[in-house]
Order: C-alpha cells, then structure tokens, then sequence
C-alpha cells in the first residue's frame, strides 16, 4: 500500500509539474490538499520542501490562485478546490492557445494539402475525430467497431439528427440499428459477418465531406494518420466505398461466394497474403 501511495504520489508530482508549477509549488499544493489548514511549517515538513522555499512557493501559489492565506501569525493557508482551480486553468490555457493560433495563422504560410498528418494515442486520435466529426457538413463515412463509434455517439446522432449529414457506417458488428440515428444513416455489416478481415490491425477509418480522412491502427500505442491530400482521400474513399459494395454483395449472395470461394473468402486471400498472413487470418477466423 505505501510503495502504491508512493507511486501515485509521484505522478501525481509529474502531472501537476507538467501544467507549469514549480516542484515545490507542486510539492506544497498537493500537501495542502491532503491536510489543511496548514501552516508554512505544517507545509514544509510534509512536502519534504525546505522551509525558505516553502514561503516563497506559497507565494507564487497564492498569487495564482491556487492557495489563499486564511489567518495571519502565524499564516495558515487553504488551497483553492482542485475542480475550480484545474478548471480554470483549462480555461486559461484553451484561451491563449485559441489566441495564439488566431496570430500564427495569419502570419503561417498554408502548407497545402499534400501532407499527411501523423497522430499518436487515444487523446489526439479520438480528438482529432471529434473535429472531422463536427465540421461535417454533408457526409461521414465511418467503418470501425461499436466501441469506437460509441466515444462519438453523440457527436455523429448531432451530425446526423441536427445538420442533416448523410452518415454511413461499415460496421466491425451485427447491431446495425445502434447507429442508425435517422433514416437517411446507412449501416452495413462488414461483409456480412462484421468480423475484421485486416492484417494490419485496423481499428478505424473515417472520411468527411470527401475532402478529408483519418485511419488509424493499434501498434503498442494508438496512432492514425490524417490526411486532407485528393490522392489519399480518394484512396480511402475508394476503400470504403468497396466496403460498401461488399456488404451488399454478401448480403444477397452470401451462400454462392462462400461455396465459390470459401468461408471469409478464403481461397482469395491465401492467393493474395503473405503465408505469416494468412496464417494470422486463419487463427482469428477459424477458415
């Protein structure tokens, strides 16, 4: 229990550092949190922060707002609720960068869109996501698993439902209603099973307004690439679209390409996968 008190001690240090205190102002705030009134004594023997640099760390502190002294000789100190301060901190911070971008773009030279954008981890994947969905403005095309269109339910429903934007999903899945928010929301199950064909570990694909898409796989991380270049969107819009006709076509012949070609295709893939490939196929499919 101590060795986890202290772990969780330690990143708790980090995440605090990272948000622009000082190791001693980490240091003392998270000791007033844990007990407080306290004074600079109570503060400093706590925190293991020298007594000099207790004061002074306080200081800076209370003139952020993060702690307020509440009596005099000797000074005892509260520290601002963390929801309220952190909050607000979020807030501060969202108005510079919103600030700051409004600056820079209109000195930045447009790079164009012959990029392709690299993302890394669930927070800018999923973020970057959230963007594509709201700027939406005619059609999201979405192929993924249920539990990846669930982080953006409420996004895409609001797309769907208030602006009228055609959505179409290629689903990793069996319950098509979930997602069908009007009657205008297509949903396919993917090639008729909804069970991932890919060896690549694809988690995701998403294209907006034909201009822009995102993918994104699992390697020891999440990362994804984002890319508003004709080329590749036409790529990935290609890709989808073939989800598209597949669903379909299985759907109506289902039985005749299984006993053509074998359960999942199988005989298609073992010409065209590597045999490491098809092996990896076999073992997730059962073919």
């Amino acid at each position: 229990m101590a060795t986890d008190r202290k772990i969780k001690s330690a990143a708790l240090l980090s995440d605090v550092k990272s948000l622009g205190f000082t190791e001693y102002e980490a240091k003392a705030y998270l000791a007033l949190i844990e007990s407080s009134p306290a004074t600079a004594y109570d503060i400093s023997n706590r925190s293991g922060v020298p007594r000099p640099n207790t004061y002074s760390a306080l200081k800076a502190l209370a003139a952020r707002g993060a702690v307020m002294p509440i009596s005099e000789n000797p000074s005892r100190y509260v520290p601002q609720p963390p929801d309220q301060l952190f909050s607000a901190i979020a807030s501060q911070t969202r108005q510079l960068c919103d600030t700051i971008s409004e600056r820079l773009s209109d000195i930045a030279e447009t790079p164009g869109e012959q990029y392709v954008w690299n993302l890394r981890g669930e927070t800018e994947v999923h973020g970057k996501v959230a963007d594509m969905i709201a700027g939406a403005e005619r059609a999201i095309w979405f192929k993924g698993e249920p539990s990846t269109l669930r982080v953006h339910a409420k996004r895409l429903r609001a797309a769907a439902v208030d602006r009228g934007v055609r959505l179409m999903v290629i689903l990793y899945g069996q319950d098509t209603e979930e997602f069908r928010y009007t009657s205008a929301c297509e949903v396919y199950i993917h090639e008729a099973t909804g069970v991932p064909m890919g060896f690549a570990d694809n988690l995701f694909t998403v294209a907006v307004d034909h201009r822009e898409m995102l993918t994104a796989n699992l390697e020891e991380t999440m990362v994804a690439a984002h890319a508003e270049n004709r080329a590749v969107v036409k790529m990935a819009l290609s890709l989808l679209r073939h989800d598209y006709y597949m669903a379909e076509i299985f759907r109506v012949f289902k039985d005749e390409i299984d006993a053509e070609f074998g359960e999942h295709l199988r005989d298609l893939r073992k010409r065209t996968h590597t045999p490491e490939q098809y092996e990896a196929l076999r073992q997730k499919t059962g073919i």
